[in-house]
Formats: C-alpha cells, sequence, structure tokens
C-alpha cells in the first residue's frame, strides 16, 4: 500500500512509494509531501502568518486609497471586511488538500490540470506574485530611502541630483538593498521564514498601535477624524461599490490558490482552519481601521490625505521617529513580501523545471520578474492600484481557484492518489500530462471577466471581474468532467 492514513485523516507515502516518486522528473525535494511528523504549525503560527501578511503597506494602502476615491471610513472598512470574509472561503477550501496530503499548490494543481496542465495555473500565479513582489520591493525600498534620509540628512542628493525614470539614483539603490534582503532571507529557507513572521506579527501590530496614537492626538482626538464625510453618496457609491469590492477580494486572490504552500506544515486541519479563519479577516479590518484613521487624521493636520505610508513618515520630523517607523514598515514589507510573494512563486517556478529550479532559484527568478514588472507604475496611484492591478488579475486567478475546488471537493470528494501526483503514468496523465476541461474551464471563466475590457457593453462583468470568472469557470469544469465521464475518486 503506497499511503498510510493517520487517525487524524492527514496522509503519508510509505518507504517503498517515497523512492519511487524520488526517481520521478516531476519531483524534487522542494514539491515532496512533507512528512507528517514534519508537519509543525500550530493554529498560532498560522494565525501570526495572516497577522504578519495583514500588517502591510498594501493593506494600508487600500483602507486609504478607497477613501481618497471618496468613500467614508465606514464605507471603506464595509468594504474591506466583506471582501476579506468571502475570499476566505475558497483559501479554507484549498488549504484542505495541503493539510491532508504535505502537498504545495502547484503538485495539488495537478490532480485537475494534469502533471504536466499544473504548470498553466502555477505560472500565472507565478507572473502576479512576481508583480507583488516587485511593488512591496519598490515600497520597501521607499522605506528605507525614508530610514536612511532620517539618519544622513544628504542621503537623497548623496548620488546625485540627477533622476533615473523620475527617480533619484538614491531611492533606485535602496529598491534594490530591499531587493537583495528579500532574495537572502528565503536563501535561508523555510524555518527562517517561520521565525520572521513570528516575530514581525506582534512588531508590527505594537508600533502600528503607537503611530494610530500618535495620529488621533494630533487630529484632537477621534471626533475630527469620524465626522469626516465621503463624497460618495446613494447612486455615486453603488457605481465605485463593485469594482472596490472586487479589489478587496483580489488583494488576497493569490493566496486563495498557494495556501497548500504553508497549510502543507499544518499540525492538524483544525489549526490551519481556525488560525486562519480568525486571523485573516479580524486582522484586515483592525489594520485598515488603523489606515483610516491615520490617513483621516493626515487631511485635518497636513490639510491634504496622505495614502501612501512611506511618504506620512516623512513627515514625522524628528528623526528618531523617523527611523522607528520606517524600520517598522520595512519589517512589516519584508515580512509579507516574503510570505505572500517569495514562497508560492518559488515553488510555481520549481514545478515547472523541477530537475533544474529549485525553491532559491525559484526565489531569484521572482525577482528579477519582478523588476520587469515596473512596480513604481503600478504604485503611482489609487486608480492604477485598486481598479487595474488589483481587479484585472482577480478575474484570472478565479476560474483556477474554481477548478481545483469543483475538482478536490465535488468530483474527488477530498480523495487524492499521493503518489500518482508525481507520475506521469498516473492517473493525473490525462491527454499527455494535461486536462483538457481544466484548461477550457479556465479560458472561459477569463474570457467571462475581462470581457468588459474589450466589448463596452460589458463593463459591469469585469467590475465583478472574480466573481464571474470563479462561477463561470467553475461550471464549465463540473459539466465537461462529468460528461467525460471521470470519477469522482481516484483510480
Amino acid at each position: 500500500m503506497a499511503e498510510v492514513h493517520h487517525p487524524d485523516g492527514r496522509v503519508d507515502l510509505d518507504a517503498t512509494a517515497g523512492r519511487a516518486i524520488a526517481a520521478s522528473p516531476l519531483f524534487n525535494p522542494d514539491l515532496a509531501p512533507v512528512p507528517v511528523r514534519a508537519r509543525r504549525w500550530t493554529t498560532y503560527n498560522f494565525a501570526a502568518l495572516w497577522i504578519s501578511m495583514a500588517h502591510c503597506i498594501p493593506t494600508y494602502m487600500l483602507a486609504s486609497g478607497l477613501m481618497e476615491g471618496g468613500m467614508s471610513w465606514w464605507q471603506a472598512l464595509a468594504t474591506i471586511f466583506l471582501g476579506n470574509t468571502i475570499v476566505l472561503i475558497p483559501i479554507i477550501l484549498n488549504s484542505h488538500a495541503g493539510t491532508k496530503y504535505g502537498i504545495p499548490f502547484p503538485v495539488l494543481a495537478r490532480a485537475s490540470y494534469g502533471v504536466y496542465g499544473a504548470n498553466l495555473p502555477a505560472l500565472m500565479r507565478a507572473l502576479v506574485a512576481c508583480g507583488w513582489f516587485g511593488i512591496n520591493a519598490w515600497i520597501g525600498g521607499a522605506v528605507l530611502h525614508t530610514f536612511f534620509s532620517s539618519l544622513l540628512p544628504g542621503w537623497h542628493e548623496l548620488l546625485g541630483s540627477g533622476r533615473i525614470g523620475g527617480y533619484l539614483p538614491s531611492q533606485w539603490v535602496s529598491f534594490l538593498l530591499f531587493w537583495a534582503i528579500n532574495i537572502l532571507v528565503i536563501y535561508r529557507g523555510m524555518e527562517l521564514v517561520r521565525r520572521l513572521e513570528n516575530f514581525a506579527a506582534p512588531f508590527v501590530l505594537i508600533m502600528a498601535g503607537i503611530l494610530l496614537v500618535w495620529a488621533v492626538s494630533k487630529a484632537k482626538g477621534l471626533g475630527p477624524i469620524v465626522h469626516q464625510p465621503g463624497r460618495l453618496r446613494g447612486a455615486a457609491f453603488w457605481r465605485v461599490f463593485p469594482l472596490a469590492l472586487t479589489g478587496m477580494i483580489g488583494f488576497w486572490a493569490t493566496l486563495s490558490l498557494n495556501m497548500p504552500d504553508f497549510t502543507r506544515f499544518g499540525q492538524s486541519q483544525r489549526a490551519q482552519a481556525i488560525g486562519q479563519a480568525v486571523a485573516l479577516p479580524t486582522t484586515m479590518l483592525g489594520f485598515s481601521a488603523m489606515a483610516v484613521i491615520i490617513t483621516s487624521a493626515t487631511a485635518i493636520v497636513y490639510g491634504q490625505v496622505i495614502w501612501k505610508p512611506e511618504e506620512l513618515i516623512g513627515h514625522l520630523g524628528h528623526p528618531l521617529l523617523v527611523g522607528v517607523a520606517a524600520l517598522t514598515l520595512v519589517i512589516a514589507t519584508l515580512a509579507v513580501n516574503i510570505a505572500a510573494n517569495v514562497v508560492s512563486p518559488a515553488n510555481d517556478f520549481s514545478n515547472a523545471w523541477p530537475r533544474r529550479i529549485s525553491f532559491q532559484r525559484g526565489a531569484l527568478i521572482t525577482g528579477v520578474i519582478g523588476i520587469l514588472f515596473m512596480p513604481w507604475k503600478l504604485t503611482e496611484d489609487t486608480h492604477a492600484y485598486i481598479q487595474g492591478w488589483l481587479v484585472g488579475y482577480s478575474g484570472g486567478l478565479a476560474p483556477i481557484a474554481a477548478v481545483m475546488i469543483v475538482d478536490y471537493w465535488v468530483l474527488r470528494r477530498k480523495r487524492l492518489n499521493l503518489q500518482d501526483l508525481y507520475l506521469y503514468e498516473g492517473s493525473y496523465r490525462y491527454r499527455r500530462g494535461w486536462n483538457p476541461a481544466a484548461l477550457v474551464a479556465t479560458a472561459a471563466g477569463c474570457l467571462a471577466a475581462w470581457g468588459g475590457l474589450i466589448v463596452p457593453p460589458l463593463r459591469p462583468l469585469f467590475d465583478y471581474a472574480w466573481f464571474v470568472g470563479l462561477g463561470v469557470a467553475g461550471v464549465v469544469y463540473y459539466l465537461l468532467m462529468r460528461r467525460e465521464g471521470e470519477t469522482s475518486a481516484p483510480p
């Protein structure tokens, strides 16, 4: 028997099966199923992971960006909480297989897309992560630039005053330095990542609380902050709400696919489910509330809305305050960038060529492509960030989530052949390693979600890109697989 079933429902491979998959070209140690004895992540580890990922500058920019777009504080918070509660559903559903079988996202995708076809969703997810890596690296570099400026008053023009692409040479040096720190940490391995997440979660929360107290005191209390009205009322709000909600869901649509990269280390289903369900929506709401209050305070204190925290800390004045605030933002950005935007694409690139691309090489590829995304352009204004970037890619990732969920929960009823996920001649070969039903369903979901960008009358479909892509792909995949007579259980 190839599989060892434990009383808590988790599955291992026996020694014979382990040797068999080790010789397969679809295997490398980074993609191997994690043995049950090595799955040590507790409820706290998963909660800390989400807390550290949510306490980041892009989360802050979500709330402040919505307010800059005209929402009141309560409209922004309600939109963020609803979006994160919705996206938690596919996150939990796709997390289950990671904990049960100890497998990462690209290996799980082999069950529905085929052992070679899984490269399509893996690389689509990887490219989005590369974009996010670039965005966070640019933001982290901007924070480092502010930090260095607080220590060295002449830092801005230390390397010259001539601008390159609209930015000073010192800004580019700060960006590349932060980029290199990310790569260095990931090269040290997943255990260092776990320790970083555990440290970053409470540290960032405490420092954000201190910044919150400062903002409230500067604004003379909460009264002036909460009484600032939004510009969107009635029909105007409902015209903006669909895009805003889809953007909020899109923010974590990436993790709705690749959470198995982390839950494969889970001690139990209870640990991963409770840790995520408690931490994600509450942390996003809490940190967003801090961002709303601080952003509102900037309008009162400085007479303008400052929606980028790396710009806000530059207004603090005292070098010590600027330095501490910058250090906090650097740690927060580093933690989220590695957990959310390096682990997954590193595994995804490794899955594309298991024998040649290791986890570390995949991380380096991620970093290089992240630069090519020109993240300084994506963060220039709230429209490009929320309505362009977040909503746009959510329509491409939702169909993948739908295919995986329908395949695992509806058709296979949570039963996979673990050994065959690593063998070309196994249960998941389909048509030469590709599952046509998954490819057609994904294409149909993407076309439906993005159709509004091409055909103006269909623009509402793009406003709800994530919902449209998820629904269309899920239905198409189920119907095609049933028509082809695929069994609900693994052969």
